[in-house]
C-alpha cells in the first residue's frame, strides 16, 4: 500500500512538472504572438494614410458597429473569468455554462466582423484597393482568425470538461485557453484605440 501511494505521489509530481513546462511554453507562444501583432500594428500605422485616392478610414468605419464588437468581446472575457472561478470551486456544470456563453459571445463578435468586412468589400474597399486597406484587413483579420481558433478551443474544452471532468490536465488547459482569450481582448483594445478611433476623428 505504501509503495502504491508513493508511486501515485511520484506520478502526480511528474504530471505537475509536465504541466508547468507546458504553461511556460504557452507564455513563450503568447510573447511571440504579441511580437507578430506589434509588427502588424506598426505596418498599419505606416500605411494608414496610403488610401491611393480610394476610400479612407473616415469613409468606411462605423464606430457604433465597432463598439458593439468591443462590448461582445469584453463581456466574453468576463464570462471566461466566471468559468475560471467556477473551475476553482470545482463546479464543472457552471464551467460548461459559462464557457458556452463565452462561445456565443465570441461567435457573435466574429459574425459582426464578417458583416463589416463584407460591407467594405461590397463598397469596393477590399484588401487589394490600397496599402491602408491591405494593412487593415491583415491586422483585423489576423485577430479575427485568433478569435476563431479560440472559439474552437472553447468547444474542445467544453467537451473535455463534460467527458473527463475537472482533472489537473483539464484545469491547466482551461487556464492556458483563458490566457489566450484575455490576450485577444487586450489586442482588440489596441485595435480599437489605434485603428478605429483615430480613423473616425
Amino acid at each position: 500500500m505504501a509503495d502504491s501511494a508513493q508511486v501515485a505521489e511520484l506520478l502526480e509530481h511528474e504530471e505537475k512538472k509536465s504541466l508547468e513546462s507546458r504553461e511556460f511554453g504557452f507564455w513563450v507562444y503568447l510573447m511571440t504572438d504579441a511580437i507578430i501583432f506589434a509588427l502588424l500594428f506598426a505596418s498599419y500605422v505606416v500605411l494608414s494614410k496610403n488610401s491611393a485616392a480610394g476610400p479612407t478610414s473616415n469613409d468606411l468605419f462605423d464606430l457604433g458597429h465597432t463598439a458593439g464588437e468591443t462590448v461582445l468581446l469584453l463581456v466574453s472575457s468576463l464570462t471566461f473569468g466566471l468559468a475560471t472561478i467556477a473551475m476553482a470551486a470545482g463546479q464543472s456544470g457552471r464551467v460548461v455554462q459559462w464557457l458556452f456563453v463565452t462561445l456565443l459571445l465570441g461567435l457573435g463578435f466574429l459574425a459582426m466582423e464578417m458583416v463589416e468586412f463584407y460591407g467594405m468589400i461590397a463598397k469596393g474597399a477590399g484588401p487589394g484597393t490600397s496599402g491602408f486597406l491591405s494593412a487593415f484587413f491583415t491586422l483585423v483579420g489576423t485577430h479575427g482568425l485568433h478569435v476563431a481558433f479560440g472559439s474552437l478551443g472553447i468547444c474542445v474544452m467544453i467537451g473535455q470538461v463534460l467527458i473527463k471532468g475537472l482533472t489537473l490536465p483539464v484545469r491547466s488547459r482551461l487556464l492556458r485557453l483563458g490566457l489566450f482569450w484575455h490576450f485577444l481582448d487586450i489586442v482588440w483594445i489596441g485595435i480599437f484605440s489605434v485603428v478605429y478611433l483615430p480613423g473616425v476623428m
